[in-house]
């Protein structure tokens, strides 16, 4: 006889009044979750091809003066959102870069070389998470104005954000939980082949830490992407801000038609990224947690 683990077992699931009560509130929660999630991105996409007037005096009606394709190519030209999204791609992929080569060396030291002093490092990793980044941001800020002990400032250049970055203790975390599951049979044998610890790693553990790296690798380009305040910081050349940090200039100077054009198109790239690696990052995230067979 099978475990039943539901709250409901399945004799009463079986029961017309119970089924039909199961998928009414099934069906709600659906809309629910479809309202709250995709109704703000088909709002803002109904948005960005209307006119302004629509907006504000009917924002609820479907395209009462007609859609007004022109708001993306004059948002695309005027606002120069090409330029700013170019510039967010080049500071999302200078920080996933960074971000995979820092969380994949410091998890292999810690979960596959293990030195005395990894557990040590371990908790002052984990205890990273519990300082909130707004506080770390001044001795942060002051420590890019001027490299410590060098005359150099980044302020005004994209290693300014790439830097910071690469250190994510969330996902070193899941990276060593990932590592430690990796059979410990496999090193040993690849030591005692006279395989190295630059070999073991470049040869075994990154083929196995595949599905993990998708995961970060989409994590860190999104967190990037979204980030507000502290390119808004470094990055106070307009030439070089990204497309969060250009579109509330426009506030003030704009047509709201065109503002919901630019913030669509900007939108657009991270929502298609997390749709096509979507199951990526749900496996990854699952086996991140798994534990040796």
């Amino acid at each position: 006889m099978t475990d039943e683990r539901s709250a409901i077992s399945w004799a009463d699931r079986r029961r017309p009044s119970v089924k039909w009560t199961l998928r009414i509130a099934q069906t709600v929660i659906l809309i629910g979750l479809l309202i709250s999630g995709a109704g703000t991105l088909l709002w803002l996409a109904k948005a960005s091809l209307s006119t302004t007037q629509d907006i504000i005096s009917a924002p609820w009606e479907w395209f009462p003066h007609g859609v007004h394709v022109e708001n993306l190519a004059v948002a695309w030209n005027e606002l120069q959102v090409g330029r700013y999204l170019g510039n967010t791609a080049i500071m999302a992929a200078g920080a996933w870069i960074a971000n995979i080569i820092v969380t994949t060396t410091a998890s292999y030291v810690l979960s596959i070389l293990r030195p005395r002093w990894a557990p040590v490092f371990s908790g002052a990793i984990l205890a990273t998470m519990l300082i909130p980044s707004i506080v770390a941001m001044v001795p942060l800020y002051v420590t890019v104005i001027r490299v410590p002990g060098t005359q150099i400032g980044l302020l005004n250049t994209f290693w300014a954000v790439w830097l910071p970055a690469a250190a994510s203790a969330f996902n070193i975390l899941i990276v060593k939980r990932f590592f430690d599951a990796i059979p410990q049979e496999i090193i040993e044998a690849a030591r005692v082949d006279g395989a190295g610890a630059f070999r073991i790693f470049w040869q075994i553990v990154l083929p196995f830490a595949r599905p993990i790296l998708g995961v970060v690798s989409v994590l860190a380009i999104l967190a990037s992407w979204k980030d507000f305040l502290w390119p808004k910081l470094v990055l106070q050349d307009p030439n070089l801000q990204p497309i969060s940090v250009a579109l509330p200039r426009f506030a003030n100077t704009t047509e709201l038609s065109v503002q919901m054009g630019a913030m669509f198109l900007g939108l657009v790239i991270p929502v298609v990224l997390f749709l096509v690696f979507q199951r990526q990052i749900l496996r990854g995230v699952s086996m991140s947690g798994a534990t040796k067979g």
